[in-house]
């Protein structure tokens, strides 16, 4: 069962740490708050839900440094990074490895409930994506060898009749496979299907 979106703040700055905490749970939104990015990441669970506020000038471990840290990680918590110390290659930076938002302190209540909101709609996304990928990814394994030779060369555009020509097998045979493959994976279509075989490394 997932558990209440929380935000999770990382600042070294006591002040704001109590400030932000203040202007989030005054909107109903749980808090957890952390001084530096390793206090986070020794806290952090796999059940964290929601995103992360951070600080970018930090000691030991920066803001980007952290973010770089979530990325190699696998944490999917979206990312909101608010500063006062902010310039336009740092921003750039931190949107292009991922942030859902590049915020200047003092912050207005608003925008950052906004983001904060939008961040838990996006944290919500990655969620149902992984777990989709999941369940593809689960079944692909369960393909027979001949499953996987078949789908190679269908998504590559080769017709039943070649395809049945390649592995030496009756246009019927074909057919079958075909439908166990499509069904094994979900895909409604060809196209559908090599989406999935490219997503899953599966294109030769």
């Amino acid at each position: 069962m997932m558990q209440e979106p929380t935000v999770y703040i990382v600042d070294d700055d006591a002040a704001v740490r109590d400030s932000l905490t203040l202007m989030i749970e005054q909107a109903g939104i749980y808090v957890q708050s952390f001084e530096n990015a390793k206090m986070f990441l020794n806290a952090y669970r796999p059940d964290f839900f929601g995103c992360i506020i951070i600080d970018v000038k930090m000691p030991s471990m920066d803001g980007l440094q952290l973010q770089e840290e979530l990325t190699w990680n696998k944490i999917r918590l979206p990312v909101i990074f608010l500063t006062g110390h902010g310039d336009i290659p740092m921003s750039v930076r931190a949107i292009k490895g991922g942030a859902i938002d590049f915020l200047t302190k003092p912050v207005i209540r608003e925008k950052l409930l906004i983001c904060v909101r939008a961040a838990f709609a996006e944290a919500k996304k990655r969620i149902s994506d992984a777990t989709g990928h999941q369940v593809v990814h689960s079944s692909l394994v369960k393909l027979t060898r001949r499953e996987r030779e078949v789908m190679q060369l269908a998504v590559q555009g080769h017709t039943n009749k070649e395809i049945a020509s390649f592995l030496e097998i009756s246009h019927r045979t074909v057919e079958i496979h075909k439908s166990k493959i499509m069904q094994k994976t979900g895909a409604t279509n060809l196209l559908d299907l090599a989406r999935i075989a490219r997503e899953n490394d599966l294109l030769e």
